[in-house]
């Protein structure tokens, strides 16, 4: 019984241990070869949340098994005025192909470029690839699709990307594929992630979300996801309304332009449209 009492603190330890903050500027190192900088982590049941800015208006959550280490960050260089926190490690073979010339070169900047050629929420292109990849560039589809955001061969053929493997190309090829998806559904975001996920065709035959559980899932997952991140960021606002001294967020927001999907979209209204379009596709199946 003591010993079974020992092991039982020993446990509850390490746990308060993983929930500290840590150190200024650690870095995750994941299994799939990405690192993550952030400021301060939290364990959540089977997930860490990684805390990417100081005033904690931004995190990523990974699967705590999928984190292979953490490592204190390397000196700044030359290049370390990105904010960026989500790196592609030389272990992952990705320097020659993803990023020539630059093994530490962040796939946010890539993100950030492609959503501001395409005026879409880095957040949202960030939750897409969370949900298609789980941020792995390696990432192999049971139907034959690759990459960070997962594009088919025939698609990322039409969309000017030789390499669907190479993070670079894929998210520029991904981004410009949803902003030609929200183009075409007029902006019904609901509609796009479908029409991504499920293909237009089925979408059009369906008129709306097919009657898919993989298709309803997945855009509750990315609607889900990318509103976290819009409610942690007015949170921080909030926070720092009322209190001036606090240092403000290093995340600078583009000037919204017509057509931009950057507001939060309403849970409560995502699931009555995802509800209401695969209950018109099924009656019309």
């Amino acid at each position: 019984m003591k010993a079974f009492r020992t092991y039982r603190l020993w446990i509850c330890a390490i746990l308060a241990l993983a929930a500290l903050p840590c150190s200024a500027g650690d870095v995750a190192v994941l299994k799939n070869g990405f690192s993550i900088r952030h400021e301060r982590r939290q364990v959540i049941g089977n997930v860490t949340r990684l805390f990417v800015d100081v005033d904690e208006s931004s995190f990523v959550d990974v699967s705590t098994a999928e984190i292979d280490h953490f490592e204190a960050e390397e000196p700044p260089s030359s290049n370390a005025g990105s904010s960026s926190p989500l790196l592609v490690s030389e272990r992952a073979g990705l320097a020659a192909g993803g990023f020539p010339g630059h093994p530490q070169s962040t796939l946010n900047d890539v993100v950030n470029e492609a959503s501001g050629r395409y005026r879409l929420d880095p957040d949202l292109v960030n939750s897409v690839i969370k949900a298609e990849s789980a941020f792995n560039p390696r990432a192999v589809s049971p139907k034959g699709a690759q990459g960070l955001m997962q594009l088919m061969p025939g698609t990322a053929s039409a969309l000017g990307v030789p390499n669907a493997f190479d993070p670079r190309a894929n998210v520029e090829g991904g981004t410009k594929y949803l902003r030609e998806l929200l183009e075409r559904y007029n902006f019904d975001l609901v509609k796009a992630l479908a029409a991504y996920n499920a293909g237009p065709e089925r979408v059009e035959r369906f008129g709306g979300v097919p009657p898919y559980y993989e298709t309803r899932t997945y855009v509750a997952r990315v609607v889900k996801d990318f509103n976290k991140k819009k409610d942690a960021q007015q949170k921080a606002a909030a926070t720092a309304k009322k209190s001036p001294l606090l240092p403000k967020s290093g995340r600078s927001e583009a000037p919204q332009a017509a057509g931009d999907v950057k507001a939060r979209v309403p849970s409560a209204k995502v699931r009555a449209s995802v509800a209401s379009q695969t209950k018109a596709g099924a009656q019309s199946e």
